[in-house]
């Protein structure tokens, strides 16, 4: 079984500049420009997470010339929340499509959700012989009341979708393998306080807080240790490598032949770290579209993707890994030969 990408595109929106927007959102302007960002993106309100999926997938399709009733999957991966609980974004991502005759899937595990996206649906197509096309959308709506742009990470965080139209058999952009480490004991660092069954919003309890910083939530879950944080940015270190080389192990390839890596949209600093620790040139990642652009939570690589194939920045037939770190944890690689 094998399937590659026909055509990405993309619903972004507004980009808005950082420098003029960060008063907004933070007191520590000194640490946003430390971040090196100069663009981000917001939705205008009244624009929900599905809309932006619906929009990305339809040009998708388009540029594809693939028409709705073609698509036999739809998978919507996100980060964020969707408009309403109780509800099914995929679903009602798939109705505002119009590519009725699809089965939709639904892909929410934080910010590796898209890059584990390509592995969902290619367990889809080994089990459906007769899926020929499927659309795969990855998409991050950030809901203000509950998350800090530029609080409740540690980058800026972006609205957006991006699409990308998968074909059996399809040469280009072809899917090799998917791997993950999950480390479970992480899961309680980051979570909506109130909401859920745990803590519902009630009457007398009508608040149900918002997402805190990442770096502060890590610290007191591990006991102001530091010791514990030097282990666990090890850790997160040494799974994004180890990731990696699983995928390559099972195409198999040599680690060595992987010479352009599209992480999550992080900071100057952070993107030129993850460079180091994959031995490839700061050019052949996503560092130059992160900053412009923004964190579009799972949607970054997806983005990065298309605007280097736009870009005729990746040389057809090499190796392109797809790698991701989300709450959960989780530790994510996809790669693809271009």
């Amino acid at each position: 079984m094998t399937y590659g990408i026909s055509a990405v595109d993309y619903a972004l929106g507004e980009p808005c500049d950082v420098a003029e927007q960060a008063p907004r959102y933070t007191r520590d302007l000194k640490r946003v420009e430390d971040w090196g960002y100069r663009r981000f993106h917001r939705a205008p309100d009244g624009v929900g997470l599905t809309d932006l999926a619906a929009q990305a997938g339809r040009r998708a399709l388009d540029r594809a010339g693939v028409a709705a009733d073609e698509v036999d999957l739809v998978v919507l991966a996100m980060a964020d929340i969707p408009e309403y609980l109780y509800w099914d974004p995929a679903a009602a991502t798939q109705a505002k499509l119009g590519t009725r005759r699809a089965e939709a899937l639904l892909v929410n595990q934080a910010c590796s959700s898209g890059v584990s996206g390509f592995d969902a649906a290619a367990g889809k197509f080994a089990t459906h012989p007769g899926y020929r096309t499927a659309l795969l959308i990855t998409v991050n709506r950030v809901c203000e009341a509950y998350w800090n742009r530029m609080e409740s990470s540690t980058a800026i965080t972006s609205d957006g979708a991006v699409a990308a139209v998968l074909r059996r058999d399809e040469e280009r952009c072809r899917w090799l393998a998917t791997e993950i480490i999950t480390d479970g004991t992480f899961a309680d660092v980051a979570y909506l306080p109130g909401g859920g069954a745990a803590r519902p919003v009630t009457a007398e309890s009508p608040d149900p807080g918002a997402v805190g910083n990442p770096v502060t939530l890590m610290e007191e879950f591990l006991g102001h240790d530091l010791r514990a944080k030097i282990r666990f940015m090890r850790r997160t270190r040494t799974n994004g490598l180890a990731v990696l080389e699983a995928a390559c192990r099972r195409v198999p390839v040599p680690v060595e032949e992987v010479r352009h890596v599209l992480h999550m949209n992080g900071t100057a600093d952070g993107l030129a770290e993850a460079a180091r620790d994959y031995g490839v040139p700061l050019e052949n990642t996503n560092a130059a579209i992160a900053l412009d652009h923004g964190h579009f939570g799972c949607a970054d690589q997806l983005l990065a993707l298309g605007k280097k194939l736009e870009a005729g920045e990746l040389p057809r037939g090499g190796i392109v890994a797809l790698t991701s770190t989300g709450n959960g944890m989780h530790w994510a690689c996809t790669l693809l030969r271009v």
